[in-house]
């Protein structure tokens, strides 16, 4: 009776203990099973996790820290606490249980004690990596230099942790620094550890710092393993075009635009496809493509100057002012300055003065001239001390006055060199020759004005002085050379 009383307390033994004398890689498939039976059937799995804790595996911390997780994974916030509590009981400075509870912490929305029991984690064991990533998981976007402080310390003793680089990576793309993103990709996004969304991520990183080969070079390597990916197809258009190489920007936005999977278009999409088709000189198809830009983001009103410098380069100049008088009038009026004031008047001299007679009436003509003499004004009042203001109205009056009867420009031109010769500066001389010029041949055809017989003489020595300073700043200027032989 007493062996049969012994043989029956062994075998209770070792049933008990049974997850003791397993191999980790037993437990850890009976961890892997009892996540399934947690939701499915509570009571169950409490009685399953219980037998596999009996016995030595009481002081198991790393099972007890794995069931813990396990409940945490859950969303049993008690059961998790219980287990964390069995691991902190089985070794109080343990590494793994502090983690655990910070996890519970985290998942109770208290980051401030989750952090520090990521501390209390890498107290007790400077090298548990899970802790340093967990704590800068909590500050990459509140305090991202804590975070990547924390994460540098992990790479000082851990330099081979791709989790590290990761992870960096991560918080350098969040805080737009892509030039650190992109090298902190480079250590990893190569390799096997890389997801898809990682190489993504650094091709998109290298492009924004504008390392548009490199990027290139990225956004192919992914496209060779899922070539209909659309951030990938993306990014070879937007690479393809800032390199210029405008025919194979042209094929990968057909395959971007026609063929990519799960392709959610941007407002940036359409705008760099216009961006392509305008330097392709296809101004109509551009204007397309902006406008479809801004219908995805109408508050995005400087698309509006694309459309208005698309229409210009086709010298549709009704629809260029139009479109620069949306993008003028979304401004603030502090806003409204009067450099951007001179595009208006650019535009309206460009109506006046394009060849096509067909698009624009003599009369229309005069009314743009007319309208960009009123900006160019507003600008010379508005800043005095610059010379473009009265430089654009001498323009702008001299193509009123085409043949010069008038001299309508005479004045404006008159001043601007008064003020670009006190300046002295070689930057101005193409800016005076052009000043000298009118101002030499309106004396010119003054000397034959029989009104002006009487000033004959001094209009003479005026034309001349005029041609003379443009030989002075150049002396090759074959229309000064052929002024000066034509005045006897």
């Amino acid at each position: 009776m007493k062996r049969i009383q012994m043989f029956l307390a062994g075998a209770f033994i070792a049933v008990g203990s049974l997850y003791a004398q397993t191999p980790a890689s037993e437990w850890k498939a009976g961890v892997a099973k009892l996540k399934e039976t947690i939701q499915a059937n509570p009571a169950q799995a409490a009685e399953e996790a219980g037998q596999m804790i009996k016995g030595k595996n009481k002081k198991n911390i790393e099972l007890l820290v794995a069931i813990g997780e396990a409940y945490l994974e859950a969303g049993k916030i008690p059961e998790a606490q219980q287990y964390a509590a069995l691991a902190k009981k089985a070794n109080g400075k343990s590494a793994d249980a502090a983690v655990l509870e910070g996890d519970i912490a985290l998942k109770q929305k208290n980051a401030g004690l989750a952090s520090q029991k990521y501390e209390e984690a890498i107290y007790f064991n400077p090298r548990c990596a899970a802790a340093y990533l967990k704590f800068a998981d909590i500050y990459k976007m509140a305090n991202s230099s804590l975070a990547i402080e924390k994460l540098n310390q992990l790479k000082a003793l851990q330099p081979s942790n791709t989790g590290v680089d990761k992870k960096l990576a991560e918080i350098y793309y969040l805080k737009n620094d892509f030039s650190k993103a992109a090298d902190a990709y480079s250590r990893f996004a190569m390799g096997p550890v890389a997801t898809e969304e990682d190489l993504v991520k650094y091709a998109f990183a290298l492009f924004l710092n504008h390392d548009f080969e490199k990027s290139l070079e990225v956004a192919n390597m992914g496209l060779q393993k899922n070539p209909r990916h659309a951030a990938f197809n993306r990014l070879a258009m937007y690479n393809y075009t800032d390199l210029k190489r405008f025919d194979e920007a042209m094929k990968a936005a057909d395959i971007f635009f026609n063929e990519t999977d799960k392709a959610d278009y941007s407002y940036l999409d359409y705008m760099y496809y216009g961006h392509l088709l305008e330097d392709l000189k296809k101004y109509d198809e551009a204007v397309i493509q902006y406008e479809k830009a801004v219908q995805l983001d109408p508050s995005n009103t400087n698309l509006y100057k694309n459309i208005s410098a698309a229409y210009e380069r086709k010298n549709d100049y009704k629809k260029a002012i139009s479109a620069y008088r949306k993008y003028y009038a979304s401004l603030d009026k502090e806003k409204q300055t009067p450099d951007l004031q001179f595009q208006f008047g650019r535009l309206y001299y460009g109506a006046g003065t394009q060849s096509d007679s067909l698009t624009i009436t003599v009369e229309e003509r005069k009314q743009a001239l007319a309208s960009a003499d009123s900006v160019f004004q507003a600008i010379a009042v508005a800043a005095p001390d610059s010379y473009l203001g009265n430089f654009w109205r001498a323009r702008a009056n001299s193509a009123l006055d085409p043949e010069t009867t008038l001299g309508l420009a005479k004045p404006f031109y008159e001043e601007v060199a008064t003020l670009l010769e006190s300046k002295n500066d070689p930057r101005y001389n193409a800016a005076l020759v052009e000043c000298y010029s009118y101002l030499g041949y309106y004396y010119l055809l003054a000397i034959e004005n029989p009104a002006l017989k009487a000033e004959a003489k001094a209009n003479k020595e005026t034309s001349r002085d005029y041609w003379s300073k443009i030989l002075a700043i150049d002396p090759a200027n074959a229309t000064a050379k052929r002024a000066l032989d034509g005045i006897k």
